[in-house]
């Protein structure tokens, strides 16, 4: 894979991931020529890393975690919508005003948005 798409399912810079080529924390591509490239299971080990470190959470069943920073807050009468960018991840969460104003959700604080379904579709894009 490019490594601006390592880099951008990582939720870092280009820069990041050719020094973690570099440092060996991901595995160079088998390009033999043309543009560097990342190996997609090296990428996959590090997002696997990343998911890993949830927080400070005691116990859950939910394992998609989803840390970020909120970049957007509305509040009605009754309930708040919650955006967070995690990433090159948006999440966008719908609870009680009363949640929000408790946890003090605002704009730059940082959150984590923890998903937990009973379906979930994988899509596989064109290489």
């Amino acid at each position: 894979m490019r490594v601006s798409d390592a880099a951008e399912l990582l939720g870092v810079s280009d820069d990041t991931v050719r020094r973690w080529l570099e440092a060996g924390r991901l595995v160079v591509g088998a390009s033999e020529s043309g543009p560097r490239t990342v190996d997609a299971a090296s990428v996959a080990a590090v997002m696997a890393e990343q998911a890993a470190a949830p927080g400070p959470v005691v116990q859950q069943s939910a394992r998609n975690r989803f840390a970020g920073i909120i970049t957007r807050v509305e509040m009605d009468g009754v309930m708040a919508l919650v955006e967070i960018q995690a990433g090159p991840h948006r999440v966008t969460s719908l609870l009680s005003r009363e949640s929000a104003e408790e946890l003090g959700l605002a704009p730059g604080v940082r959150a984590t948005a923890v998903v937990k379904s009973t379906n979930v579709v994988v899509e596989r894009g064109e290489a």
